[in-house]
């Protein structure tokens, strides 16, 4: 089941925590012998491929502050471990821990940093 999303701007879209955001690639619809395999069989793989998208800001950590000087103003900034993968990697990751959205007629999905496997980043890929 996916989540169907009627909005119009791709660059709203903001990620949360360590959240990644991936087009999947399209797998490959035949066997090396030949044999077509139907939609369901590629979907049940363990493992499958996609295009990031777009990453959330990170792993949150605690904000340092100095308990010695209570006089000091307080800002509670939080920051961030960033993630290693970034827009345009390519990422092998398991298909178990995704979640399905619709945006614009095409499927994305969402999930965890922890569940990509590899990543094959190509940096002339986009030049």
């Amino acid at each position: 089941m996916s989540l169907i999303i009627d909005e119009k701007d791709l660059d709203k879209f903001i990620l949360i925590g360590d959240r990644v955001l991936i087009r999947p690639k399209n797998p490959q619809g035949k066997t090396a012998s030949g044999l077509y395999l139907p939609p369901n069989v590629q979907e049940n793989e363990k493992t499958q491929s996609g295009y990031i998208v777009k990453v959330g800001p990170g792993y949150p950590i605690p904000a340092m502050t100095d308990v010695d000087e209570p006089w000091k103003e307080k800002k509670e900034q939080v920051q961030y471990v960033p993630l290693q993968a970034k827009a345009g990697d390519l990422a092998v990751y398991l298909n178990k821990s995704r979640w399905e959205i619709e945006f614009n007629k095409e499927k994305f999905i969402i999930l965890p940093h922890s569940s990509i496997l590899m990543l094959i980043r190509d940096e002339g890929l986009f030049e």
